[in-house]
This record gives C-alpha cells, sequence and structure tokens, in this order.
C-alpha cells in the first residue's frame, strides 16, 4: 500500500490519530482505499471506513485494541476473493498481503511450515516443492488466495479427497481477539477463552448430533471439535478454522505438509450428463485418486480435446514415477463406466485441461448466450452418494425459478460450485433470488449436506443456518462468538447474527440507467456498468508471475499493488459509478491515477477468466475524463504521432541529426511529455509506402483481382521500420505468386488515438480509412504490426458500431503467418534451424492469437519459446513520464533474462515495434519481425510494374 494518510469526511479524527500513534503499518481512509476494499469476489458490497496495513503481529494487536476503544469493527483481508462477503466490511479493512507474507519456517524432516497470514498458497507450495512436499488444500484461487484467508473459510480445493480441507493441515495457530489480546491455540491446549470449555461441556448431547457426517461440511463454527471424544482431544484449532474472521485474527500459523507424488497423470471420463458423472464420482474413491472433480459441457466455451461426452470427471492420480503414475489412471480407466475415456501424462496437456476447470469460477459467470450469472448459492455439499440424485432435485429446482446455473466440483466430495443467472438488479429478481436460496437450502438439508462445502457461510447462506443446524443450535454458535468477540467488532453480520442475504448487494448502487459512453461494447449489450460487473473479483489478474504466454496484468506484478490490477481498476470504475465513495465521476482522479499504470496490454480480455477488457474502459475514461479540457502533453505528442510523422516525413534526414543533439533531444522530450531515459526512435529516411511505390511503378490500387495482396502500411512500419515491410513484400510474393500493390495514402488504424483516450479523433480516422481502403469483401488484409492488427480487429467496429465497412475490415485482418498460411498452404519457408527468443506481442497473444506463427516458426526450425508478459513499453506508454521503472520492470519479468540467457546464434523475435524497441533501449540487442527472419534467404525480385 502506498504511505498515504488521506482523511475522509466519515472518520472519527480521535480515531485516525489514535490508530496512527499506536501502528508502525500504513493506513489510508482515502476514497482509493476504500474503493478497492468495497467487495471480495461475492454479490456483496459494504464500504469500509479505511485500509491498515500492518507491519507485524504487534500492529495487529494494538490496532485491533484502538478499534475496540472506538468502537470500530474490523475486516482481515487476504487475496479478497471469498465468494460469500466475509471479505467485505464496514469499519476497518486489515490488508494482511502487504507485509505479513514471509514463510517463518520449513521443516521438511517435520513437514510443517511456519507461515505469516498473507503468504499465498502458491508461494508456500514453491517453497515446499524441493523437498518433496507441498500444501494439501489447493482452490483454484491457489495463485493469489492466502493461508490466512484458506484458515478464515476453511478452504479445500481439488485434492481434498487425498488431503483434507485446510482445517485438517492446521496445526497451531496464533491469533488475536478484539481488544488485542493474543491467544496460541493447538489440540490439548485448552479450548480458547475462558467460557468455551463450559459451554461445550453443558451441550454435549446437541454437538454429538446436530452436525451432519459428511467430508465437506463447512457451514456454521465447527464446535464438535472441542468434544471431549474428539481424536486427539479437543481442537480449538479445528473449532477456529472457518470462523471467517469473526472471533480473531490469524497473526502466525504453523501447517501441515504432505508427500507430493513425483509424478501425476489425469484420467479425464465422459459421461452422458453430470447427473451420470456425479453418480459414478463415489465409485472411483476406492482407487485412492488425488483427485474427483465434475463439469458439464455447458462450462466449456472451446474445443479442449476432451472425451466425447456432456460431462466429465477429471480424476488426478500419482506415483513414484511416471509409469507408476499412469498405470494408476489407467485402472481408474478400466474401472469407470464412463462414455468414453482418456489418460494424459503430458505435463502441458494436464495443464490446459486443469486451466477449464479453474477458470470455472469466472468463465460460470456467463450464460453460453452472454447472460450474466453470479454466486449466490456457490458451493453446497451433501454426502458423495447423493450428489447425483441431488442434482437432478437441484436443476429442477433451476428450472421451476426459470432459472439457469452450470454446476461443476469436487464431485469426489459431494461439492457443488454454481453459478446462477439471478436477476440482481431489480426488486422481483432479488425476491426471486431469495425464493430459491430458502428453497434450495431446504433441497440441500434434506440431501443430508451442508450449506458450504468450501467457501464459508458469509453473508449469502448465513442466514439460513437455522435450516441447516435448527435454532438451538444456531443459538450456541452466537454464544460461542460472544466468548470470544463480546463486543461483536470482528466482521460484524457474518455467521452470528448475519445479515440478511438480499441485503448489501453490491448491484444497488449502480445507477439504473445505461452510461453514455463511445465504444460499443457488444457483448455487455452497449452497457458500460455492465462491461464493468464482468469483474466479479476471482482476482487471477493478482498473480505475481506470468505463466506460459499469459500476459495479464503486467503492472500488478510490477507494482504489487491492488490498484494496478485489473480487478483493482474494475472497483474503482464500478465505484465511480455508483458515486457513493468516488463522488466526481468521470473527473476522478483517483479513477484516473490507478488507470495511469494501465498498459493498455489487453492482456485480460484474453487471461481474465471473465474478459474484462481494461484497454477499452481505460480508453473510454480518458476520453470523458479529458473531455473539454487540456491533456497530458504525452497525449498530443504521441497519441497524435501518426500526424507528427507524416509531417516530419520530407526533413527525416536532419530530424535525426538534431535529436542526437542531447541539449535538444531533452528539451523535445520535456515539452512532448517523454521519460528523459528514453531515446527518441530514428525516423526512416525513405517510407515503406515510397520505397513500394518505387518499386512497383505507380501503379494504381486495385483490389479487384486475386493476385494482389492487400498490405496495411501501419505507421510503425511506415516511418521507423521500413525493412519490415519490405521484407515481407518478398516473402508474401514468392510464396503466393501474387504482387503487393502500395496502399492508398492517409490509411491509419487509429491506435494511438485509442491508447490515449482521443476517441472523437480516432473516430474521424478510422472512417477516412473506411473511405479510402475499398477493400473487396472477403479480400484479406495483411497487417504486420500486432498492435494495429488488434485495433483494426476489436476497436474499430467497437468505436464504429453501425457502420457495417467496419465489421467487414475486421474479420478479413490477418497477421502476417496467417496469411502465408491460408493463402500458401504448401509453400515450404526456407529452413534455418537456430534457437529462437524474445517476445509475443501481448495484442496478439489476447486478440489475434499466435499458433499460425508458431507453426511457421516449427517449420523453419527456429526452436524455443518466446516470453509472455509485456515486454513494459506497450506503444506510448513505456515512453511517458513517469512509467520508467514499471516500463523496465515489466521487461526484466521475463523479456530481458530471456534474452539474456539466450545462447550464441539465437534468432531474436518480436513482431512488434515496442517489443523491439523495448530490447534495443533496455538490452542493446537488436531483435527482428518473422517477416524479415523469412526474408534473409529470399533474393529481391527486379522492379516490375503495377497493376
Amino acid at each position: 500500500m502506498a504511505e498515504q494518510h488521506r482523511p475522509h469526511t466519515d472518520m472519527p479524527p480521535a480515531f485516525v490519530a489514535a490508530l496512527r500513534s499506536a501502528v508502525r503499518g500504513t493506513s489510508d481512509f482515502g476514497a482509493a482505499a476504500r474503493a478497492l476494499t468495497t467487495m471480495d469476489a461475492s454479490n456483496y458490497r459494504r464500504v469500509p471506513l479505511g485500509v491498515l496495513a500492518p507491519r507485524d503481529a504487534d500492529d495487529i494487536a494494538a490496532a485491533l485494541a484502538v478499534c475496540r476503544e472506538h468502537g470500530v469493527p474490523v475486516v482481515a483481508r487476504g487475496g479478497g476473493t471469498s465468494i460469500a462477503g466475509q471479505a467485505t466490511g464496514t469499519g476497518l479493512v486489515l490488508d494482511l498481503t502487504c507485509h505479513l507474507r514471509t514463510i517463518l519456517d520449513l521443516d521438511p524432516a517435520a513437514r510443517t511450515a511456519v507461515v505469516q497470514p498473507g503468504v499465498i498458497l502458491d508461494d508456500l507450495r514453491a517453497a515446499a516443492a524441493p523437498h518433496g512436499l507441498t500444501f494439501g488444500p489447493d482452490p483454484s484461487t491457489h495463485s493469489r488466495c492466502t493461508l490466512g484467508g484458506m484458515i478464515g473459510n476453511n478452504s479445500c480445493g481439488a485434492h481434498s479427497v487425498a488431503w483434507g480441507t485446510t482445517a485438517d493441515n492446521v496445526a497451531k495457530l496464533s491469533v488475536v481477539r478484539y481488544g488485542g489480546e493474543a491467544l496460541h491455540l493447538e489440540q490439548g491446549s485448552g479450548e480458547g477463552p475462558e467460557g468455551v470449555g463450559a459451554l461445550v461441556a453443558a451441550h454435549l448431547g446437541l454437538l454429538r448430533t446436530g452436525y451432519p457426517d459428511l467430508p465437506r461440511r463447512i457451514s456454521g463454527y465447527a464446535l464438535d471439535a472441542l468434544l471431549p471424544e474428539h481424536p486427539g482431544g479437543p481442537d480449538p484449532v479445528r473449532a477456529f478454522c472457518g470462523s471467517e474472521g469473526t472471533l480473531g485474527i490469524v497473526t502466525e500459523a504453523t501447517v501441515r505438509l504432505v508427500e507430493a507424488p513425483r509424478a501425476r497423470a489425469l484420467t479425464v471420463l465422459g459421461y452422458a450428463d453430470e447427473s451420470a458423472a456425479a453418480d459414478a464420482a463415489p465409485g472411483l474413491l476406492p482407487y485412492r485418486p488425488l483427485t474427483v472433480e465434475g463439469m458439464a459441457a455447458d462450462l466449456v466455451t472451446r474445443s479442449a480435446g476432451l472425451p466425447r461426452g456432456a460431462a466429465w470427471l477429471f480424476v488426478e492420480t500419482g506415483g513414484d514415477t511416471p509409469a507408476e503414475a499412469r498405470a494408476h489412471a489407467e485402472r481408474v480407466l478400466r474401472g469407470a463406466d464412463a462414455v468414453d475415456g482418456a489418460v494424459v501424462t503430458d505435463p502441458a496437456g494436464q495443464r490446459a485441461l486443469w486451466r477449464i476447470r479453474e477458470d470455472a469460477a469466472g468463465t460460470a459467470t456467463r450464460m453460453p448466450d452472454g447472460t450474466e450469472a453470479w454466486p449466490g448459492w456457490e458451493d453446497c455439499a451433501v454426502p458423495p452418494a447423493r450428489l447425483g440424485a441431488y442434482l437432478r432435485d437441484f436443476r429442477a429446482l433451476l428450472a421451476e425459478h426459470g432459472l439457469r446455473g452450470t454446476p461443476y466440483g469436487h464431485f469426489g466430495d459431494g461439492c457443488v460450485h454454481v453459478r446462477v443467472d439471478f436477476d440482481l438488479m431489480t426488486d422481483a429478481g432479488v425476491a426471486r433470488f431469495r425464493r430459491f436460496s430458502e428453497e434450495t437450502a431446504s433441497l440441500v438439508v434434506a440431501h443430508g449436506g451442508s450449506l458450504s462445502g468450501e467457501h464459508g457461510d458469509g453473508q449469502a447462506r448465513a442466514e439460513l443456518l437455522p435450516r441447516m443446524y435448527g435454532d438451538e443450535l444456531v443459538a450456541l454458535f452466537h454464544r460461542f462468538k460472544d466468548l470470544w468477540d463480546p463486543d461483536g467488532g470482528l466482521n460484524p453480520g457474518i455467521l452470528a447474527r448475519p445479515a440478511r442475504l438480499d441485503e448489501n448487494l453490491r448491484f444497488a448502487a449502480l445507477p439504473k440507467r445505461p452510461v453514455d459512453v463511445e465504444f460499443g461494447y457488444p457483448q455487455d449489450g452497449g452497457d458500460f456498468a455492465g462491461a464493468v460487473r464482468r469483474c466479479v473479483g476471482v482476482a487471477k489478474c493478482r498473480t505475481t508471475e506470468a505463466s506460459g504466454a499469459g500476459v495479464m496484468c503486467p503492472s500488478f506484478r510490477a507494482t504489487g499493488e491492488e490498484a494496478h490490477s485489473t480487478r483493482g481498476r474494475a472497483r474503482l470504475l464500478h465505484e465511480m459509478l455508483a458515486g457513493e465513495v468516488i463522488t466526481d465521476g468521470w473527473r476522478s482522479e483517483e479513477v484516473r491515477d490507478a488507470l495511469d499504470l494501465c498498459l493498455s496490454c489487453k492482456g485480460c480480455r484474453s487471461d481474465c477468466p471473465v474478459g474484462v477488457d481494461m484497454a477499452t474502459y481505460k480508453a473510454e475514461f480518458l476520453h470523458h475524463h479529458y473531455r473539454g479540457r487540456l491533456r497530458p502533453a504525452a497525449h498530443y505528442a504521441m497519441g497524435r504521432l501518426p500526424q507528427w510523422l507524416r509531417l516530419a516525413r520530407p526533413f527525416a534526414r536532419p530530424f535525426n541529426a538534431l535529436a542526437r543533439l542531447r541539449p535538444l533531444a531533452a528539451l523535445a522530450k520535456r515539452l512532448a511529455g517523454i521519460a528523459p531515459e528514453r531515446t527518441i526512435p530514428v525516423l526512416a529516411p525513405e517510407t515503406y509506402s515510397r520505397w513500394l511505390r518505387r518499386r512497383q511503378g505507380k501503379g494504381t490500387y486495385i483490389l479487384s483481382t486475386d493476385r494482389v495482396v492487400a498490405l496495411w502500411a501501419d505507421t510503425f512500419t511506415e516511418h521507423l521500420s521500413p525493412q519490415v515491410g519490405r521484407a515481407a513484400v518478398r516473402v508474401l510474393e514468392e510464396a503466393t505468386g501474387r504482387t503487393v500493390l502500395p496502399p492508398p495514402r492517409g490509411l491509419c488504424c487509429g491506435l494511438t488515438y485509442v491508447s490515449t483516450g482521443q476517441l472523437d479523433a480516432a473516430r474521424r480516422v478510422m472512417r477516412r480509412t473506411l473511405d479510402r481502403l475499398h477493400l473487396p469483401p472477403g479480400h484479406p488484409l495483411v497487417v504486420l504490426e500486432p498492435s494495429c492488427a488488434a485495433t483494426l480487429r476489436t476497436d474499430l467496429p467497437e468505436l464504429l458500431p453501425d457502420d457495417p465497412r467496419a465489421a467487414e475490415l475486421a474479420t478479413s485482418v490477418r497477421t502476417f503467418a496467417q496469411y502465408l498460411e491460408e493463402y500458401a498452404p504448401d509453400w515450404s519457408p526456407p529452413r534455418l534451424d537456430r534457437p529462437a527468443a524474445g517476445q509475443t506481442h501481448c495484442h496478439q497473444h489476447a486478440v489475434l492469437g499466435d499458433a499460425a506463427e508458431r507453426r511457421l516458426r516449427e517449420r523453419m526450425g527456429l526452436t524455443g519459446e518466446l516470453s509472455g508478459g509485456c515486454c513494459g513499453l506497450a506503444g506510448n506508454f513505456g515512453f511517458e513520464k513517469g512509467h520508467w521503472e514499471v516500463s523496465v520492470a515489466c521487461a526484466e519479468e521475463r523479456l530481458l533474462p530471456a534474452v539474456r540467457n539466450a545462447e550464441p546464434g539465437t534468432e531474436l523475435l518480436a513482431d512488434g515495434f515496442s517489443c523491439r524497441t523495448q530490447l534495443d533501449q533496455l538490452a542493446g540487442r537488436r531483435a527482428r519481425h518473422l517477416a524479415e527472419v523469412v526474408a534473409e534467404t529470399i533474393e529481391e525480385p527486379r522492379p516490375g510494374g503495377g497493376v
């Protein structure tokens, strides 16, 4: 968290002063900090007073003492991925992810680790991996959820059939009560605060008979863990796990580690429907699998190599060797009564399949027709043998209420996740949400189940606990809470004396009518609020390392701050629309500052499970924010780059000479808002189009024949990298036998205008392009610069939704490799047989895909993977003053290390001008467009005439 202490009018000054004098951590009571923490991954929204990032356990104790003295409630927050609303609150939010994320000890012999509450699960797993160990529970948010949050919710994950819940894997806890008292919990060392033992002793019969016996019973307080006959004696640690921050704040935990299989295999089994898959799941448990996960076809949005069927079970098995893991998996396959099945041993293939399952919490938020779906009845659990029957009844109940949902989850444990297309925007829809929740709770109880099987009760289900446990046991829960927290200051409204399940819904604050915006938002019915609602808070953007070819979210990985994550920005936009915390709408400085470090990489458009498109939202915001006002200098300099380059074209040589004079260059950069650390790129003495016209003669631009190639002359290729265009011409003509013709003058995709939010100008430029291009229907357009190709593919039709020419042009766009693959399938590229390194452009990854480029490299014998992530220059971003450090940090994440570690003779590839420029300026290395590499073996043909 940034070092800032901005109060707001609702905060009692005496409390602020007392808190700041008592703690060393940073506090923030400003609008941005509050807006960032109003929501978790649930349907709920509560506005806090402020946020504190404590530095240590003493800070937590001191803060809780001050809060009790002033009557300020407290909610602990880790990754903020809770789905039932328990990570939101109206008082002080304790952000435990800033400082309290240290693994204090890891003992391989004892198979234990001591962790602070803000430790990310994947960080613990990475630290344990060299010892052949892991932490067993692994929710799908493992790359960003914290151990403190897992303890609070008693999280489980896919491997619970083998390794149990979080409560099964915690040995000791250090916690602080409201008021600051520290307690140390360990099995056999007492039951917790004074009076708990007597409470249990007085209600032994109720505690022995009041809980259902099933593996995923998470609802309520686990008071049965304090029974004297509990294995090993009363266990206050187990009783504390799953208390959702209502009893105390964890400051330290000793967790148990389990031996990780040296090899794994995945059996994927296809079934006729989800109920058939659920019926089959218990029969697989005797094979002692690591997972038995279920998923239906309505959750699969793309072909993924799954076996035949309309539902699948993912059954993971382990072994000491790959052969042993495979043999185990094949036994499962032979023993399963499935429609079809397959055993996957390739790690990459397994990861691809698991990604489908892990992204389900996001992808399930959209129905196949684009309708929104929400949590609310998210994760009940029934005895595994009852799961198939429950799902059939559940589907019938959905139909009865006119609702749709996509169940998936941990079928081996009888636990089901589902997002339902509730209408939470109208009173009638909210009333139906309540009726459905009440009836589904009764259905779960009728099947012997638990209202929560993983994510906790929170506000979503706690009101319904009497249906599961009865009034007497729920009253006991309240008394247990009072013994721990007699002042009721810890996470009030959650679990004990809960708020109603239809209160505090996050949609109520949004405007009831669509906001007047510039982009079409075709996936959201033209509604900007609907686009912002896409972010449900699963926080995949908060991962600390980019995996594989992934991009999202480079600015968060560079800063570690929520405000610079995709989710954080979406939350600020949500609050901007709500108008309660952020009150100045499009003029908001809080939103502007958060979006300032958005690289507009478009990574979230593909990597976010729900397709949040922050680059578009940023352009929209900047348009409104600066409408009628003076813009930053960089917007005029780089946002209008195509204009300036056309004006400078006749003076390229003197311009380049002047740019090499340091005093003049420094003055120019200061006036243009360019970072002083940057070097001004060199202008080409001869543009690409001039070269092509000179080469081809005065030919006219006629595209009515299939013997010509339409090659887009983007601004970067035209003025800064004409060698890329020249190379592409040679290759395309050699491979296809067609002629590349000079393009019409004045074409521009509008990229620089869009990225700086100059949307009126962008539309003018785009319309002029459509007027001049005259591309015949169905004729492909080859675009060499990935960012320009992405602009034509997405921004063009979304800014001009009523112009059919825009949609036609968007569908015509091809990358260099895509065109060769489609229009020269029999052509054999040169065989180079050398390693390659470099960057896949983030826009190509997000919008265009790079499968054709991969196949072309493979045919050329260029081995190795290009870096994912973002180069950090990202068009105008890395050139703008104030962005240098983040830009360099993004490059240092993956691109620069990959280039430094490349062996001699490695081909450096980067199709994007930004990526090549970043490598040149930061590493002194020249990368080439793939077209340049292909062209190096092709002789330049003699100039010919036009067509």
